[in-house]
């Protein structure tokens, strides 16, 4: 399975580059576990286009991010990827979405909408928040002692 962590952003260099290299200090450490990357696209309609192409291959399992969707706890959000894992799922594309929120054609086409709270974050925090979410779940799936159960 590679994961996918995919934020619609117009700008070509971040506000906040601290918050990037500690999305990259993640995704080093996630990537020992399983194949992950951040992209970043100019639209939703780019975001959706990407997750439906992938010559001979299904679509991308996609997870939006939005303030309405479920809360998960860390062990739930591992138990979800885990599932994927293990029902072959080969691409998962958690989605950070554009200013005005998800259009009605993303949120039908999301397999899952979750949320990081309901409060409004940066892409560039929100992206770190993600980033770091995933390497808890993928250390909780491994039994690596990260997360020490708090």
């Amino acid at each position: 399975m590679k994961i996918i962590i995919g934020a619609i952003t117009s700008r070509q260099r971040p506000k906040l580059p601290h918050a990037d290299a500690l999305t990259v200090e993640y995704l080093n450490r996630s990537n020992h576990l399983c194949p992950i990357e951040a992209s970043s696209f100019p639209t939703e309609a780019a975001l959706l286009a990407f997750a439906e192409r992938q010559p001979q291959r299904p679509a991308a399992t996609l997870l939006l991010f939005d303030s309405r969707g479920d809360t998960l706890t860390s062990e739930q959000f591992a138990q979800l990827l885990g599932r994927l894992r293990d029902t072959a799922t080969t691409r998962v594309l958690l989605a950070i979405g554009p200013a005005d929120g998800w259009s009605q054609t993303a949120l039908s086409r999301a397999h899952r909408v979750l949320s990081l709270g309901r409060m409004t974050l940066p892409h560039e925090l929100a992206r770190v928040v993600v980033a770091e979410q995933v390497y808890r779940a993928l250390t909780i799936l491994a039994g690596h002692p990260y997360h020490s159960g708090h």
